[in-house]
């Protein structure tokens, strides 16, 4: 399948043109069918391929030399959305230049821009940010919002979750994934007002007699058992979503670092390292974040993936063949079809529709 070329950001991250290049260099390897748009300083960029010819041959450079700042604020770097190798990759996106935008820059900017280039789809009120953890079963959980927005009522989770649904479909395989809601317990009384409305609504479209929705949705999930691999999507908005992603990932390196000073305290322990090795080696695949790169804003008429901004190539490789994997899939298509079933009628809840607000980056 000859799929559209991707517009790389090459300036954005840690590391910048290098882990950028390199990543989509291993993503080539991996996928020769994949074609990029590398958007950055093109002396740098050209430098870069000179040892990737695989890639130099898939790829076209659109120079700029102005870059979006880790720590610049978002409405700043919206005023240069037409400058910088951030904003030039989006735009590529939406002139239909390229058929998705890969970068590991600042994420707040990526949203804004993001969202007033591409606009929404028709029946979101607002984009989301999606990623796809570990779990214990041989499928990831994909969990949103993750910080796109602090704030969200009843219309704006069922949304997530119809969002989140069709993207799990596609990385996991499972015609109607099992969604759940993030709250404080699992009892029907338990979470906000909002948490319960948006279940009840929920409930009633999976009900429907005629299928609903394209996911089981089964009540709420605490955060304990978001990585037990019980459920394959969990939605919440993203306030919440953001602090139990990066307790998350802060256990998972409090985990790693305190096996490695085990295992590295005394003789014997060392020995018993090399006996356990296989254990670990296992366990460090399934913490490391690069496997997992990758997160998308789901929503928008457009696919925009963002890469950690401390991914390594392999990390970078990985975000790109997410991106490629959920063009080749056509997932806007999908989520407006699921949007389609669920109408607008299910989105009331006692005779008024949830009122939807602005979208804001808050990352």
């Amino acid at each position: 399948m000859n799929l559209p070329r991707i517009a790389v950001d090459a300036m954005g991250g840690d590391e910048g043109v290098r882990v950028m290049v390199e990543g989509a260099a291993l993503a080539r390897r991996d996928h020769d069918s994949f074609k990029f748009l590398l958007v950055g300083d093109g002396k740098r960029i050209e430098a870069a391929l000179e040892n990737h010819p695989n890639l130099r041959a898939a790829s076209e450079i659109l120079h700029c030399d102005d870059v979006v700042g880790g720590d610049e604020l978002p409405s700043k770097a919206m005023r240069r959305a037409k400058t910088t190798s951030m904003g030039l990759a989006i735009n590529a996106v939406k002139t239909g230049a390229a058929g998705a935008a890969v970068s590991a820059g600042n994420t707040g900017a990526l949203m804004a821009m993001s969202y007033i280039a591409l606009r929404t789809m028709p029946g979101i009120d607002r984009p989301a940010l999606a990623a796809i953890m570990p779990t214990l079963q041989a499928h990831d959980v994909v969990m949103l919002d993750l910080g796109a927005n602090t704030e969200a009522d009843a219309r704006n989770l069922v949304q997530y979750a119809i969002m989140g649904a069709a993207y799990s479909r596609i990385v996991t395989g499972f015609e109607k994934p099992v969604v759940r809601l993030l709250n404080i317990g699992t009892e029907e009384i338990k979470g906000t007002e909002e948490l319960r409305d948006a279940a009840a609504m929920l409930t009633a479209a999976s009900a429907r007699e005629d299928g609903g929705l394209a996911l089981t949705f089964d009540g709420f999930v605490e955060s304990d058992k978001i990585n037990r691999g019980e459920t394959h999507v969990v939605v919440t908005d993203g306030f919440s979503g953001n602090i139990a992603l990066k307790a998350i990932e802060g256990s998972a390196r409090f985990v790693t670092d305190l096996l490695r000073q085990a295992f590295t305290s005394s003789l014997r322990s060392k020995i018993g390292f090399l006996v356990s090795r296989p254990a670990t080696e296992l366990l460090k695949h399934h913490l490391d974040p690069n496997n997992h790169n990758g997160a998308v804003f789901l929503g928008l008429n457009g696919v925009v993936v963002k890469s950690h901004g401390s991914a390594n190539a392999k990390g970078v490789a990985h975000a790109v063949a997410v991106t490629a994997r959920l063009l080749e899939n056509k997932l806007t298509e999908r989520i407006a079809q699921d949007l389609s079933r669920l109408g607008e009628g299910a989105l009331r809840q006692n005779g008024r529709t949830a009122a939807s607000k602005d979208s804001e980056a808050s990352l």
